[in-house]
């Protein structure tokens, strides 16, 4: 009888003997959850803008609002929820555990050391390469407007808590999955969420969008090897942290 005192009890990445959305199916269920959290994230500031007795505002000028910090943290708090509840009814569907499909599995000291260590040289090769060719990256691309502590606070809870878990779900937890055990592979899967992931920020130029490219990739390549979607949640707040106290002063 074999020794399971050590066994790594985690399960693997690609399994074919277990239900997993295929790769349409993946898209269409990302597709809607971040549908979900747009229309969730709209409908909170608009309610709250009510409340003030703020008119209805055109699509520019509610974009320009988001770009204040404090509304924005408080957008992204108020929709994560109902987007992780997407993905969980996806993944009960499948009949398996939420938490076993988007491997949230804690990572070893071991794995997170080197997780943060390789991210700290990718950011700092990055900033490297940005001041040799005079380009801006995200971290020096902002305008947000906090409003004061409060406001600044509100944000940290958004930008550096709730937005990492809810995109590390759905991209390297949910969309990995289901993408990795289709024709992509493993390595595909990175290179296409971290794509994906890239275009999605559209408040960042060309060169805001690749440095996010290449953290993907890293974040991806951590999910991969630890089997571990909290690692990454966890190397992603700390950038964003790094991020979000490096672009200020705020007002």
């Amino acid at each position: 009888m074999p020794n399971l005192e050590n066994a790594d009890t985690r399960a693997p990445v690609s399994s074919p003997s277990v239900p997993t959305w295929d790769f349409l199916e993946t898209t269409l269920v990302v597709l809607i959850a971040d549908g979900v959290f747009t229309l969730t994230a709209q409908l909170a500031l608009t309610y709250v803008l009510s409340m003030h007795g703020t008119r209805a505002l055109s699509p520019a000028e509610f974009r320009a609002l988001w770009m204040e910090g404090r509304w924005q943290g408080a957008g992204i708090t108020v929709a994560a929820l109902p987007t992780i509840a997407v993905l969980w009814i996806a993944v009960r569907m499948t009949g398996r555990g939420f938490a076993e499909y988007l491997a949230l599995n804690w990572p070893t000291r071991r794995e997170a050391l080197r997780a943060f260590g390789i991210m700290a040289l990718v950011v700092l090769g990055e900033g490297f390469i940005a001041n040799f060719i005079g380009a801006r990256g995200y971290v020096a691309n902002s305008d947000l407007v906090v409003g004061g502590p409060g406001g600044l606070f509100i944000l940290l809870i958004g930008f550096c808590i709730a937005g990492p878990i809810v995109e590390e779900f759905v991209v390297r937890g949910f969309m990995f999955r289901g993408w990795s055990q289709s024709f992509l592979g493993p390595i595909g899967a990175i290179l296409l969420t971290s794509a994906v992931w890239a275009m999605d920020h559209t408040q960042y130029g060309w060169f805001g969008r690749l440095e996010v490219f290449g953290s993907g990739l890293a974040l991806g390549y951590f999910r991969w090897r630890s089997d571990s979607t909290w690692l990454s949640v966890m190397v992603h707040s700390a950038l964003n942290t790094f991020v979000l106290f490096s672009i200020g002063p705020y007002v």
